[in-house]
């Protein structure tokens, strides 16, 4: 049902976006508005404003990929030229109700000037947005889990989430990502979830894609849990449609995974190196069963050795308190893409307890990182791209607050997300 309401609303918005532009240009010389400019422009603008719904109503083909990763840059352009054009109209629409109606306000030269800024400002944000996508730095912060790690002193891990490989994410990207993450010599990889964009055939380069995966260096090897978009469905605009499809995860996916030497967890737990233990949990929203349905948190980690540490990989930030409650010590998350997009930046506290970075609950850590990739749109000037959790040297607690730890008895880590930096808007 979403769909037949996103569609009449798509439309109407790419048509004002068409009559606005008419408007501004007709202003700036009277040529613009023959049709032998308006036919040619109104088609090529109104296929591009269709790519969207062309791609998510078309087979899989290899045309339906090249249209649906021309659709995603379209996405991002239309909703930052859309925040501009909007704004701009509201604003003169309060002036028209004011003494400035009859100013110079509302000349036609002010029309050419105002809607040259509308202009830069669209494309200044957007060239920053599909810049800083593919820019992925890094973040530190410090974690002490009060356990004791075997004879481990120290553990250096990356986090990584949302790699979004498909449509917008290729092998160029990836690559990128796991020269930093090698650079960083870590013990353990974690990828929480979203590791595919909905369809295993949006990938550019499947093979180079699985070798780079592959070159990963990593003592204890590289783990994952599925997230939301790990699913093979039909998207429009970074909305997911089902239509009573399965809601299994799609084999090629796991086939891809298991020759990429990702391990992965699916509500269940494995013990590394008799140290410490990790608990891959399914996606709250799409768990990839089919009657949707997945493992309590409480139960997963009943039947661990809670003096252990335990570090859970779940793709959704939720349900912290119940991780706290059954015994995690660091519940490592994604998902939220920080907002990535404006205004949803501003927003997204709102939505989750920990929309970014790292918060204390109870005893239990959670880390949210903003991801290596994006979702729906290839442009982000707002949300920060984040991995990476390591370790420094173990140090010395003589006043650890838990009283059955000792000296010495304590893992004590540096978390360090790579990030895409934020901040303009």
């Amino acid at each position: 049902m979403i769909f037949l309401f996103l569609l009449p609303l798509y439309l109407a918005v790419s048509a004002y976006m068409m009559f606005r532009f008419f408007y501004w240009v007709k202003n700036c010389n009277h040529r613009f508005n023959w049709l032998r400019f308006k036919v040619p422009f109104s088609t090529a603008y109104i296929a591009l404003a269709l790519s969207p719904v062309i791609a998510f109503l078309l087979p899989k083909s290899a045309v339906a990929v090249v249209i649906r990763r021309v659709s995603a840059y379209w996405v991002g352009i239309m909703l930052y030229a859309l925040i501009f054009v909007a704004l701009f109209d509201l604003l003169r629409l309060i002036a028209k109700h004011t003494r400035l109606k009859n100013t110079r306000l509302f000349s036609r030269g002010s029309v050419i000037s105002v809607g040259s800024v509308v202009v830069a400002c669209a494309v200044a944000v957007c060239l920053y947005g599909f810049i800083n996508a593919g820019n992925i730095k890094t973040k530190e912060y410090n974690v002490t889990v009060e356990k004791s790690c075997g004879d481990t002193k120290e553990l250096k891990a990356v986090l990584v989430a949302d790699l979004h490989m498909g449509y917008a994410i290729g092998v160029e990207h990836i690559t990128d990502m796991v020269e930093k993450i090698n650079a960083e010599n870590p013990d353990i990889v974690i990828i929480a979830g979203d590791i595919f964009d909905n369809s295993f055939d949006g990938l550019d380069d499947p093979e180079g894609i699985k070798k780079q995966l592959k070159s990963i260096e990593s003592k204890y090897g590289v783990y994952a849990a599925y997230g939301n978009h790990d699913i093979d469905e039909k998207i429009l605009m970074g909305f997911t449609f089902d239509w009573g499809g399965s809601q299994s995860n799609d084999e090629k996916m796991d086939g891809f995974l298991e020759d990429c030497g990702i391990t992965l967890l699916r509500d269940e737990s494995v013990l590394v190196n008799n140290e410490f233990y990790l608990v891959g949990r399914r996606d709250t929203d799409k768990p990839g069963t089919e009657d949707g349905s997945r493992a309590e948190i409480s139960g997963l980690t009943e039947p661990l050795d809670k003096s252990k540490p335990i570090f859970v990989i779940a793709h959704e930030p939720d349900e912290l308190q119940e991780t706290a409650d059954a015994g995690a010590d660091i519940d490592f998350s994604g998902h939220t893409h920080d907002g990535q997009l404006f205004p949803g930046n501003l927003t997204i506290g709102l939505m989750w307890e920990n929309p970014c970075g790292i918060i204390k609950k109870d005893n239990m850590y959670s880390i949210v990182t903003s991801g290596v990739g994006v979702g729906r749109a290839p442009v982000a000037p707002a949300g920060a791209k984040s991995p990476y959790f390591r370790s420094s040297e173990r140090g010395e607690f003589q006043n650890s607050p838990v009283d059955c730890f000792e000296r010495g008895e304590a893992l004590r880590l540096k978390c360090s997300p790579f990030v895409r930096q934020c901040g303009i808007i």
